[in-house]
């Protein structure tokens, strides 16, 4: 395998394409994702949960986003934001998403740490250790 320096577009190492389907989602669409399927949660929180005018517990959102995040992925492999973007989330090896991989990959996401340690592939750690990739469609 070569060195992730002589790479000459994230994803070359994993066998992906440089553009088009299949190639690594980009960090600014990923963030996107993000806000999206974070805005669905506070949402759901603020209608069934409000604790007073525009106000919702912290824990309950991040429950609700989890939720939501592995309901989506593992009956669509994506979350809302994901899809509406056009991406999904893929494990490395050929073959369907196991159920365990939305779940490692969702627990770690919720840290927001992983999710911020990305590698030469654009790939944070929660996609890491869960053997996922999230690409174009």
């Amino acid at each position: 395998m070569s060195d992730p320096a002589d790479t000459r577009w994230p994803g070359e190492r994993l066998g992906l394409p440089e553009s088009g389907p299949r190639s690594i989602a980009r960090p600014g669409r990923r963030l996107i994702a993000l806000a999206i399927d974070w805005a669905l949660a506070y949402g759901l929180s603020l209608a069934f949960f409000s604790t007073g005018p525009w106000q919702t517990d912290a824990l309950i959102n991040l429950a609700l986003f989890a939720g939501i995040q592995l309901l989506f992925l593992l009956v669509v492999n994506g979350g809302v934001g994901h899809l509406l973007l056009g991406m999904r989330v893929v494990p490395l090896n050929p073959g369907r998403l196991a159920p365990w991989r939305p779940l490692v990959r969702t627990l770690l996401l919720c840290l927001f740490i992983p999710a911020v340690i990305m590698d030469s592939d654009q790939r944070g750690l929660h996609d890491r250790v869960a053997g996922t990739v999230l690409v174009r469609v």
